[in-house]
């Protein structure tokens, strides 16, 4: 009986609890209850998510020390994010705490909330939201903490983080306001002055009010208690005293970024000493100073993470110095830390190339500008200034290319075949050793690989005791033991190991001693390696020796190639780079090499032009007179005799010629064209309007010859002029325009409404075609309902048309055709057929006439 009552009075008791913990009572008991648990509950797992996921974030994020830092370490995304969704797991844990606490331990009665860690519970929903980049929501949030709970004692906070989510909504101005009024209103302390302020200096920032920001920040980092937000804010002042130009007062404040050494983030460290270091005039009296500084720093063991942004200080310190060899090499070193600054790579590459351009290596500045594209953002200003420089780079690799290889043949042709064979063999024992040693290492590796392998598959380390002690045979190795000792791949590995480092030593005292025996590498190895490489061809000297050209067309075909490459190479030297001296050499080099007569007066020619540019008065004299005396009918000697006739363009120039041609093209003179473009093609070879002939031959021989004939110019002229305008154009034609025009299928369609009436004449004389197009034009005359006219096309060296455009209809076009032929005067009957404007085009493209009239 007396335990039923007791049962009976601990039910009442429990139930009287719970029934004055009711969310509905302002009790003592309800409000202690709820807040306790909200508290210690649930808005305790909700920060520790939100710290986790900052930590998080703050780890992720990538700084960019190019550019001014922002205050907060956040990355804002433009992908959008949907209802329902999140970016990050332990922030969207955060909001659920949040949530929970707020629909669980609110209590909110009479219009009241009488829960004190209710405002706790919006403000975590609101960071939750801000930090998961869902910035509205997050302002709802914290204006929901200012509008029902003005006596919390989080309105400061609530504030500053209403005007951080201002800030990510481009609100600046707002923030910058609203911050003022609460610094004007409020007194603000320690870490809520610290949030204000620095939250402001970022409103300036975005502003670009940089001056103000200044203020703002060191306010922040006298007063925040987080050494490293000091330290960061810090840097930031120092950033922004080096945009306003105050280098002084920048080293300032990286010094007391310095001064804070481990207790704050060692990148900022790093930073501040070499913004420092990039302040400093270097002078003869501090050079030393900076160069132990930023050695002490680089040898420091702790700033290993960091050596690709301090080998790049080095490198600019010896290129302000201008010791180049020294900062070629310390850019490298920083490129070979496989940096993930991006930027920094391509800063890198970017010097690199211009160091390598401004000494004339062409090929190499290249290879560096493609690299520092790789690390661009594409189609970005930068991206285009760079590809710009690359673009203007290719004609001068492709052609030292060309002399590199022909030079290098034409020197093995010069040698004897004794002097060749020996050449190889050195070339081919080379290769040999090369091959011996990866083969050696690929073994190793593979050793390594299976024993890492066997190691990871067998956990001796737990199972060797029991192994030991269960599983030892009275006279053998352990049957199924695990032990180390007892794998036979372990026991190969140490084997094959110990053979690599000591050879094969007898098992006897002192086997380590120098006098013995000693072979690095396994013999059996080396002789299957001997075996291989013996059966290679790439390893047979005369297999090289077979591929010497040794027939004089191609020997002369190789000479011919290597000097037409030596003459463009001057002429861009000079033309595009304005390398003066370098293309005089080029130029003397190449008439050294005795090259063809068609690249002796031209070059002979720029030669004067460039003694006379580097004023070498003598030598251009000398030059002038060795044109005009052997080259008396020269255009060149033209021009030296007549200065003010040269500059005026003489009519039998390149360019004159060109013009002309070009004009025969309009008039459609097409054979002609063609025939005369072959010959000064020949005339003009090494002059750079040889390009534009071969494109408007390619032109002409498309309108005579027809598609086909068309893609077949168009593919020579953008092989072999690949890195001229005009081999790009035809490149551009062939991919963007033959697409469009390779359709030869006829179109029957009612919606055309415009027709011709085509005369064809094969093999006529021009004087009975004229005849025939004077009757036309006096028949089309009379017609006053239709706008007629009439022209003349050629459609292939023995074909002509006559065409009469302007009809409407195919049925129409035959019809007035008909009736000219049944005039009772001046009857004009001749071959012809009607086609709409659309078929005739295709006509004229694939030359297909035939077949169209057998449609017909």
């Amino acid at each position: 009986m007396r335990t039923s009552f007791r049962i009976i009075s601990f039910l009442f008791c429990v139930a009287l609890f719970i029934s004055s913990c009711s969310r509905k009572k302002d009790s003592f008991i309800s409000r202690n209850y709820h807040a306790l648990s909200a508290k210690d509950n649930t808005l305790y797992n909700g920060y520790i998510a939100l710290e986790e996921g900052r930590i998080g974030l703050n780890e992720s994020y990538q700084d960019n020390y190019w550019d001014i830092l922002p205050v907060e370490r956040m990355q804002v995304d433009d992908e959008v994010i949907l209802p329902g969704q999140n970016k990050n797991e332990s922030f969207s844990r955060a909001e659920e705490k949040a949530v929970k606490a707020i629909q669980m331990h609110s209590m909110n009665i009479q219009g009241k909330e009488v829960n004190p860690q209710m405002d706790e519970a919006y403000l975590l929903l609101g960071k939750s939201r801000y930090f998961d980049q869902r910035f509205v929501p997050a302002l709802e949030a914290f204006n929901y903490i200012l509008y029902k709970y003005a006596a919390s004692d989080k309105i400061n906070q609530a504030k500053i983080w209403r005007e951080k989510t201002n800030l990510r909504l481009e609100n600046d101005q707002l923030a910058i306001e609203n911050l003022k009024r609460l610094l004007e209103q409020e007194e603000l302390k320690d870490q809520d002055l610290a949030d204000a302020t620095s939250t402001l200096a970022q409103a300036y920032i975005n502003l670009k009010s940089l001056d103000s920001a200044v203020t703002q920040l060191n306010i922040a980092s006298l007063n925040t208690k987080n050494n490293d937000e000091r330290g960061r804010y810090r840097y930031i002042q120092g950033q922004l005293y080096n945009r306003l130009g105050y280098k002084d007062s920048a080293n300032i404040a990286f010094e007391q970024v310095i001064k804070l050494n481990r207790k704050t983030p060692r990148i900022y460290l790093i930073a501040a000493h070499l913004e420092q270091a990039n302040n400093l005039s270097i002078s003869e009296d501090n050079r030393e100073i900076i160069l132990e500084t930023l050695t002490e720093i680089e040898e420091n063991r702790e700033n290993r993470p960091f050596l690709d942004k301090i080998y790049h200080q080095i490198g600019d310190y010896y290129r302000t110095i201008a010791s180049d060899s020294l900062a070629v090499e310390y850019y490298n070193r920083s490129l070979r830390t496989n940096s993930a600054d991006k930027k920094l790579k391509a800063i890198n590459y970017e010097i690199l190339g211009d160091y390598f351009f401004d000494y004339s290596e062409y090929k190499i500045a290249g290879a560096y500008f493609d690299s520092t594209m790789t690390n661009m953002v594409k189609d970005s200003k930068p991206f285009r200034i760079i590809k710009r420089k690359r673009d203007n780079l290719d004609d001068v690799i492709y052609y030292e290319d060309i002399a590199v290889v022909n030079d290098s043949i034409l020197s093995l042709t010069a040698l004897s075949y004794e002097d060749q064979l020996a050449y190889f063999e050195n070339y081919t024992e080379q290769l040999k050793i090369q091959a011996e040693k990866e083969k050696e290492e690929e073994e190793i590796q593979e050793r390594n690989k299976e024993f890492a392998n066997n190691f990871a598959n067998n956990d001796f380390e737990a199972k060797s005791a029991k192994s030991m002690t269960l599983s030892r045979g009275p006279n053998g190795p352990p049957g199924g033991s695990s032990f180390y000792f007892y794998n036979p791949t372990t026991v190969a590995y140490g084997k094959n190991d110990f053979i690599k480092n000591w050879g094969d030593r007898a098992l006897e005292d002192d086997w380590r001693w120098s006098t013995k025996s000693k072979s690095f590498i396994n013999k059996e190895t080396l002789n299957t390696v001997a075996v291989a490489v013996a059966e290679n061809e790439l390893f047979n000297p005369e297999y090289y020796i077979d591929k010497i050209p040794t027939d004089q067309k191609k020997i002369d075909s190789i000479i011919k190639e290597r000097n037409f490459a030596y003459y463009q190479l001057a002429v861009i030297y000079k033309e595009k780079f304005k390398e003066y001296e370098l293309s005089k050499e080029t130029f003397q080099h190449l008439l050294n090499q005795e090259p063809e007569e068609k690249l002796v007066l031209p070059s002979k020619y720029n030669l004067y032009k460039l003694y006379a540019l580097l004023e070498e008065n003598d030598e251009a004299t000398i030059a002038k007179n060795d044109i005009i005396a052997n080259y008396p009918d020269s255009r060149y000697a033209a021009i030296l005799l007549n200065p003010e006739a040269g500059a005026a363009k003489d009519e039998n120039s390149p360019e004159n010629i060109y013009t002309k041609l070009f004009n025969k093209l309009e008039n459609q003179e097409f054979s002609e064209v063609i025939t005369q473009s072959d010959e000064y093609i020949t005339a003009f070879e090494g002059d750079p309007m040889v390009p534009k002939f071969e494109l408007l031959k390619a032109t002409a021989t498309g309108r005579l010859n027809g598609f086909d004939a068309y893609s077949n110019a168009l593919n020579f002229v953008a092989l072999n002029y690949a890195n001229t305008p005009e081999g790009v154009r035809a490149q551009e034609i062939i991919d963007n325009v033959l697409p469009k025009l390779a359709n030869k299928e006829f179109v029957d369609s009612e919606t055309d409404d415009n027709y011709k009436v085509v005369y064809y004449f094969t093999n006529t004389t021009k004087e009975a075609i004229e005849a025939f197009k004077t009757a036309l034009d006096k028949e089309i005359e009379k017609v006053n309902v239709y706008n007629l006219s009439i022209s003349e096309d050629i459609y292939n060296p023995t074909t002509t048309f006559v065409i009469i455009h302007g009809l409407k209809s195919k049925d129409g076009a035959l019809g007035y055709a008909e009736s000219l032929e049944e005039k009772k005067k001046d009857k004009i009957k001749h071959d012809h057929f009607a086609v709409s404007s659309t078929n005739y085009r295709i006509i004229q493209i694939h030359k297909n006439f035939d077949e169209y009239l057998n449609i017909e």
